[in-house]
């Protein structure tokens, strides 16, 4: 920046203005800058390979943003930022044209300004660019709409350029509407909106202008409502805050740095100040007396101020006022302008050629991952909507037919399934009557236990007109029915998992196989529900009447010889453990047929061994006692199997018969009721909104990013 500031010196000792318009003198006893004059450089800059390469990438900048590429990627970009007249009269000055000046905010929309100087005379083209809706969100595709014919005389540029404000801020009247306006016409209008993010792209042609592109933005406010300040000062901070922008920003000498709010702005944006360039404006508003203020900004404009240091420093300008901003800038002060302006050009360019690989990495990412995005979607239907539900309904119930019947690969409906019925046995394994045939027998926490007197005072409880030493069956009845009526609970709560196991699978399926269109799901997933729920309730009646079959009269079974080999076997254990000497729950049964066997008595059982022990009087109390286990046995054996087949066949079988009918069923009734059966259909697999409107996003997005690729590899190419 120091050639920049040698050239304003030289500039201004070799050609004197005489006309008001960019004065880059400083105030009196200001120095430009702190460090000696370097050699003035003579470079040509209109025809140079140089000035080729800078002309194409400012063309290529332009196409990008037309495409929206800035919505995307963070393109290098120059935003100015500041006060509302501070912008508006550097704004002018770079450009050369004349933008509104209206008491209050007068910019309520950003602009983008492209400057050529390789024309033969001077004109002007202003677009539309709509990147966002009236909400402010973005817009899938930004669209680019030409405003008005192309402006060949400067001065009925800045009546189209509010006639362009004007239309971004009142998005839902047509464009050409405004084409007419004049200027006192267009300060009457009721805006329909207050600011907008969308943009008024400006690209002007001026053989005397330097080649630039920058942003404009609103001005920064503080009287004015709450919302609107925070929203302009939202949008200066979007501008900024890219890695690759550099900020221009304008600060008036007439208040002190520290209450400058956009510099607070490009402070936070950029803290070492290694992309801000400030622009002080307003020099004259110093008075001659105002000594130390003088004396700060000539600290801050040389560089000695420790808390305001920008790598590229502050310059020091006197804008034009509003009687001078109405003449023409000569030939000389424009090359004085372009001068001025050069470096910042260049410095842009520098950042445009250092940002290109990483553009075209970042634009690859974004197109690789657009592209995984787009194929994960589901293709848009191609079949005939009635083979497609049709197809669609036979297809569940085929797999959840492969799912009852275990031959799925996905194996959860039966091994979750056969985990509960584990359960479920170990529940049914833990109500064995505990049958202990002491005197006193010592009572486990928690656990019931009957001793042999409790099991006298149940067959005392049952005698009625028996005759003597005859066992009422009754007392055996209701010991069996002690235990069998605890079968209910485990039993419920296995019915209740497997209920929860068969929702989840179901629901699996039905967003599997239906998923894709809403109402489809939405559809059968309520008929399905329906037929899951019929066939809940039918199993929930057949598990009652598997259960009754146990807990109530009578209790019977032809296994006879499982059941009398039960009873010897218990029947010869509780005699074993109420002789003397025996323990419980071990005997030395092993001891004892080891012996007899060593005497000659070989092939004896434990079960044998009671036989040698003297008479009991308990001996009615131990075989009611062996009895009732021995039976508890038998249909325990039973009910493990038997509640298990019952759910399965009652519940998930029947589901699987009926389901395919009950469906198809339901759908034709429905549809012959409706006027149309064609329509009906189409309804039925209608796409999902949101999927029909992330495939649209994702495929304008997917060939937004094909076109930016396509102009960066053709830049690319061409050097």
């Amino acid at each position: 920046m120091d050639l920049l500031r040698n050239r304003r010196k030289q500039a201004a000792s070799t050609e004197p203005s005489t006309k008001p318009s960019l004065d880059v003198t400083s105030i009196s006893s200001l120095s430009v800058s702190a460090s000696p004059p370097e050699p003035w450089e003579e470079v040509d800059i209109s025809s140079s390979d140089y000035a080729r390469r800078r002309r194409e990438l400012m063309e290529m900048m332009v196409d990008l943003r037309s495409m929206g590429a800035d919505a995307l990627i963070a393109l290098p970009s120059v935003v100015v930022i500041g006060s509302q007249s501070g912008l508006c009269s550097l704004v002018e000055a770079v450009s050369g044209i004349n933008v509104p000046r209206d008491s209050g905010t007068c910019t309520r929309c950003p602009m983008e300004c492209n400057m050529s100087s390789y024309a033969t005379s001077w004109s002007c083209t202003i677009t539309l660019r709509f990147g966002f809706d009236s909400n402010g969100l973005d817009l899938q595709k930004p669209t680019n709409v030409p405003f008005g014919r192309t402006i060949t005389d400067r001065s009925e540029f800045e009546v189209w350029l509010r006639r362009a404000q004007a239309a971004i801020l009142n998005p839902n009247v047509p464009c050409s509407t405004f084409h007419t306006k004049t200027i006192e016409e267009l300060r009457n209008i009721k805006n329909t909106l207050k600011f907008s993010r969308n943009v008024v792209c400006v690209s002007i042609e001026d053989p005397d202008a330097t080649d630039l592109s920058f942003y404009d933005l609103p001005g920064l406010i503080q009287n004015e409502e709450a919302e609107i300040v925070a929203l302009v000062k939202c949008l200066a901070e979007h501008y900024i805050e890219k890695k690759n922008t550099i900020i221009l920003t304008t600060i008036p000498m007439s208040d002190d740095m520290e209450n400058q709010q956009s510099m607070s702005l490009a402070r936070a944006a950029d803290p070492n100040g290694k992309r801000t360039i400030g622009v002080l404006t307003k020099p004259d508003t110093l008075g001659t007396g105002a000594i130390s203020q003088r004396r700060k900004w000539v600290e801050i404009i040389e560089g000695r101020s420790e808390e305001h240091t920008l790598r590229y420093g502050f310059y020091c300008v006197r804008l034009p006022d509003d009687a001078e901003r109405a003449q023409r800038l000569s030939r000389a002060e424009s090359q004085r302008r372009a001068a001025e302006y050069f470096d910042t050009t260049r410095l842009l360019i520098r950042l445009i050629e250092e940002a290109l690989p990483r553009l075209r990495e970042d634009v690859d990412a974004l197109l690789a991952k657009c592209t995984k995005d787009f194929d994960e979607l589901p293709p848009p239907l191609e079949n005939d909507p009635q083979i497609e539900v049709l197809g669609r309904v036979n297809a569940f119930c085929d797999t959840f037919k492969s799912f009852v019947n275990g031959s799925h690969e996905d194996k959860r409906l039966a091994q979750r399934n056969r985990a509960l019925y584990a359960i479920f046995k170990r529940d049914i394994r833990g109500t064995a009557p505990d049958f202990r045939p002491f005197n006193v027998p010592k009572r486990d926490s928690g656990v019931k236990v009957m001793g042999i007197y409790d099991i006298r005072r149940v067959i005392q409880e049952a005698i009625g007109w028996e005759l003597p030493n005859n066992v009422p069956y009754q007392a055996k009845a209701n010991l069996i029915a002690e235990f069998t009526k605890l079968w209910v609970a485990p039993s419920e709560r296995c019915l209740a998992g497997v209920n929860n196991v068969l929702d989840q699978v179901i629901d699996t399926l039905i967003s599997t196989h239906f998923g894709r269109f809403k109402v489809l799901e939405e559809y059968f997933g309520n008929l399905i529900r329906i037929q899951v729920d019929i066939c809940r309730t039918r199993a929930q009646d057949a598990v009652k009447t598997a259960l009754e079959l146990e807990t109530a009269t009578p209790h019977y079974t032809q296994n006879t010889h499982y059941l009398q080999t039960l009873r010897e076997r218990w029947l010869a254990h509780y005699k074993t453990v109420r002789s003397p000497g025996g323990t419980y729950p071990e005997t030395p049964g092993a001891k004892a047929l080891r012996a007899l066997a060593e005497a000659g008595y070989a092939g004896l059982r434990v079960s044998d061994l009671a036989r040698l022990l003297p008479p009991d009087s308990f001996e009615e109390e131990l075989v009611v006692m062996a009895d009732v286990r021995a039976y508890y046995h038998v249909a325990y054996k039973r009910i493990i199997d038997h509640i298990p087949l019952t759910i399965e066949h009652a519940l998930h079988h029947a589901l699987a018969k009926q389901l395919s009918q009950s469906l198809l069923t339901s759908l034709l009734t429905d549809v012959a009721s409706g006027p149309n059966f064609s329509e009906r259909m189409k309804e039925l697999v209608s796409e999902d909104p949101s999927i029909a409107q992330k495939r649209l996003m994702l495929s304008t997005r997917k060939e937004r990013l094909l076109n930016i690729r396509r102009r960066l590899m053709t830049f690319s190419n061409s050097i």
